[in-house]
């Protein structure tokens, strides 16, 4: 299965963002991308700390994000993961940080609410995601081709626990699109993707964002795919826009956990 991870810089503007983002998506298609993956906050960076500015840029799924990329989907016959966006739900007073899973056939397959919920204090500055979003409770596992795919999103990367559990469920393909910061980024990213394959023999593809964020921190770039033996096999910059991709092969998983039959 060919994949491509889009790793971009979603700036202010919902709607610009979200034609950027169908942009690169098309030309990831063009290449022949199966499965396409956004980052976190792929429409919109509202700023962890800003509950005002999260809810304001909260919306229902299906809404005015998600509509267009099931469309896209549909045309295209691919799968698309909407890294996530700032989910509404009637009756919830902060929203979700929510990845969405898009089918081939223009339907929304899967979604998963992050779980962990970012808090660092990084040159100074504090970010606590718990201060503007829900969190969420459940794994989200569903089916891409012939992988089992299990979702997650950034700083759920720190707890390998929630892995674990997916690997017993029977997943080989973990998700973690990631607004990951320069700082943490240059010091644990590969480390911690890499961890989390290696420890479950399982494929992971984390696009990230790059750039400045909204909190005026720098974002690392760096969008990364693992092999099952924990081989970086696809790698963007630390500086640029760009789409990476991959060729991911079941086969390549079962031979890693052959050799390592315990797991």
């Amino acid at each position: 299965m060919k994949i491509a991870l889009l790793q971009y810089h979603a700036e202010g503007n919902k709607q610009k963002n979200v034609i950027k983002a169908l942009k690169l998506s098309a030309k990831a298609a063009a290449k022949g991308a199966q499965f396409i993956l956004l980052p976190e906050s792929f429409n919109m960076q509202a700023g962890s700390n800003n509950a005002k500015s999260v809810c304001a840029a909260a919306e229902i799924i299906p809404g005015p994000s998600t509509v267009p990329f099931l469309e896209f989907a549909k045309e295209k016959k691919v799968f698309i993961l909407l890294g996530s966006l700032y989910e509404k739900r009637k009756g919830q007073q902060k929203p979700y940080n929510t990845s969405v899973l898009i089918g081939p056939k223009g339907e929304i397959a899967l979604t998963y609410q992050k779980i962990h919920l970012f808090h660092a204090r990084i040159d100074g500055k504090e970010m606590k995601e718990a201060n503007s979003f829900s969190r969420g409770k459940n794994l989200s596992i569903a089916k891409v081709k012939e992988f089992q795919l299990g979702l997650s999103i950034c700083y759920d990367l720190r707890f390998p626990e929630m892995y674990a559990e997916y690997r017993k469920k029977g997943v080989s393909l973990f998700c973690a699109p990631s607004c990951f910061t320069h700082k943490t980024g240059e010091a644990h990213w590969e480390a911690l993707l890499r961890a989390r394959a290696i420890e479950n023999l399982c494929y992971i593809a984390a696009p990230n964002q790059v750039g400045r964020g909204k909190n005026g921190v720098s974002l690392y770039g760096g969008s990364m795919v693992v092999d099952p033996w924990g081989k970086v096999i696809a790698c963007a910059s630390t500086k640029k826009e760009e789409i990476i991709y991959a060729e991911l092969n079941l086969a390549r998983m079962k031979k890693a956990r052959r050799a390592l039959p315990d797991f």
